[in-house]
């Protein structure tokens, strides 16, 4: 697998589902330009429940309101290159929330250590 192991830092953009950048989801685009910059990964999800600025709350449970959910980019890479990648995303200007949070990528099959499972030993 590319991308990180380690240290490592998430971009975490949270937007309306009809925010939109020249006609195009705001999201795709964030996801695009992610895969563009060389980012080592990027995932979208797409909230149920939520509000923001606005207070009003937007939810999938009334059809009236199950408008403009609240939608997650998640962005992982190493800090200089989730930093590099901020001119990026300011160029599109999004309303919403705009996180950095330190994280440790692992991969499967290895221990938090970084030691691989030896035999025997189940995965967690």
């Amino acid at each position: 697998m590319d991308g990180p192991e380690g240290a490592a830092l998430r971009l975490t953009v949270v937007v309306g589902e009809y925010d939109t950048w020249h006609h195009r989801p705001l999201y795709s685009e964030i996801v695009h330009r992610a895969h563009a910059a060389g980012l080592a990964g990027a995932s979208v999800f797409r909230g149920i429940e939520g509000f923001g600025a606005s207070s009003v709350i937007h939810t999938s449970r009334l059809l009236s309101l199950g408008e403009d959910l609240p939608v997650a980019v998640v962005l992982v890479d190493t800090e200089e290159r989730v930093r590099a990648f901020l001119p990026e995303l300011d160029e599109l200007a999004p309303a919403g929330l705009v996180t950095l949070e330190r994280c440790e990528v692992l991969r499967p099959g290895r221990r938090a250590g970084g030691a691989p499972n030896g035999p025997g030993e189940e995965r967690r």
